[in-house]
C-alpha cells in the first residue's frame, strides 16, 4: 500500500516562494554592501599621501617572489613543529585536567602540583618562557641537552598545556555525578569510568575551544624564531635585513592566514555542529 503523495497547498507554495526571494534578496544586499564597503577601504588606503611609499615597502611583488620559496621552506618547519606540539601540548593538558579531577585525601599533592602548575603557567607570558627555556636551560650545560628547536617545542607545550588543562577539566566536570555513580554501580572502577564514560563526553564537549586553543598555537609557532631557527618569520626577517623592505613579512604573515583557515573552518564547523544539536536535545 502506498501512501499518498504530498502536494503543498497554494499557501505553502506562496511561503516557500518568499522565502526564496527573501534569501536572494539578503545574499545581494549583503554582497552589495561588502562591495561598497570594499570599494570605501581601497579607496581611502590608496588615495592616502604616502600610499606610494608603503606600497613599494610592503607590497613589493617582485621581492615576494624571490624569497618566497625561503620562506616557505621556513613555513613547513612550522607545520612540523605545530604537529607535534598539539599532540603533545593535548596529551599533557588531558593528563593535568585527569590529576586535578583526582579523589581523596591521599592525592591532595598530586592535585596541588597540578593546579600550582596551571595558575603558573597560565599567567607566565609565552615569550618569557621561550626566552628561558631557549637560552637558560642550556646554559645548564647538561649531557644530552636537546637543539634549541625542541626546547622551544617544550616551551609552548607547556605553555598550551595548562591552557588546555583547564578546558579538558571544564569538561570533566560537566559531566553529571550521577553518570559516574551509575558506572561505578556497574562494577566500573575508576579508571574504567573516567575511560568509557567521562572523558568521551568531556572531549566530545570541549572540542570547539580545544580547535580555538590549537588555533592560537598555530600563530605562536612563528616565536621560536626569536631562539634562532629558521622558520617562515626568520626567513622573513633575514630578507627584510637584506632588502631593506618588508614585503617578506607580508608574503610570511599570509601564508600563516591560508595555513590557519582549514583549521578555523573546522573549529567553525564543528561549534555549529555543537550547537545544533544542543538545540535538537533541548
Amino acid at each position: 500500500m502506498t501512501g499518498t503523495p504530498y502536494h503543498p497547498s497554494d499557501t505553502q507554495r506562496e511561503r516557500i516562494a518568499y522565502r526564496r526571494r527573501l534569501t536572494i534578496r539578503s545574499v545581494l544586499l549583503a554582497a552589495l554592501s561588502t562591495a561598497l564597503v570594499g570599494t570605501a577601504l581601497s579607496f581611502a588606503v590608496t588615495g592616502a599621501p604616502g600610499w606610494d611609499r608603503v606600497k613599494a615597502s610592503f607590497f613589493d611583488g617582485d621581492i615576494a617572489v624571490r624569497y618566497l620559496p625561503d620562506i616557505l621552506e621556513g613555513l613547513w618547519l612550522n607545520i612540523r613543529l605545530l604537529f607535534f606540539c598539539t599532540i603533545a601540548a593535548l596529551l599533557l593538558g588531558l593528563l593535568i585536567a585527569t590529576l586535578r579531577t583526582l579523589r581523596g585525601p591521599v592525592f591532595f599533592p598530586v592535585r596541588a602540583l597540578a593546579t600550582g602548575y596551571t595558575y603558573a603557567f597560565r599567567g607566565l607570558p609565552l615569550i618569557i618562557v621561550l626566552y628561558v627555556f631557549t637560552f637558560g636551560v642550556p646554559g645548564l650545560r647538561l649531557q644530552g641537552m636537546p637543539s634549541v628547536l625542541v626546547l622551544g617545542g617544550a616551551a609552548l607545550v607547556i605553555v598550551y598545556g595548562a591552557y588546555l588543562a583547564e578546558v579538558f577539566r571544564a569538561g570533566i566536570e560537566s559531566v553529571h555525578p550521577s553518570q559516574l555513580a551509575a558506572a561505578r554501580s556497574l562494577g566500573l572502577t575508576y579508571r574504567q569510568t573516567m575511560r568509557h564514560v567521562v572523558l568521551p563526553q568531556a572531549v566530545r564537549r570541549v572540542t570547539p575551544p580545544l580547535l580555538n586553543d590549537v588555533v592560537a598555537l598555530q600563530k605562536d609557532v612563528g616565536l621560536v624564531s626569536l631562539a634562532g631557527p629558521i622558520d617562515a618569520v626568520r626567513a622573513a626577517q633575514i630578507a627584510v635585513a637584506q632588502e631593506a623592505n618588508f614585503t617578506p613579512y607580508i608574503v610570511a604573515g599570509v601564508l600563516f592566514v591560508l595555513l590557519a583557515l582549514p583549521l578555523i573552518g573546522i573549529t567553525d564547523w564543528v561549534t555549529l555542529r555543537a550547537a545544533r544539536r544542543q538545540s535538537a536535545g533541548a
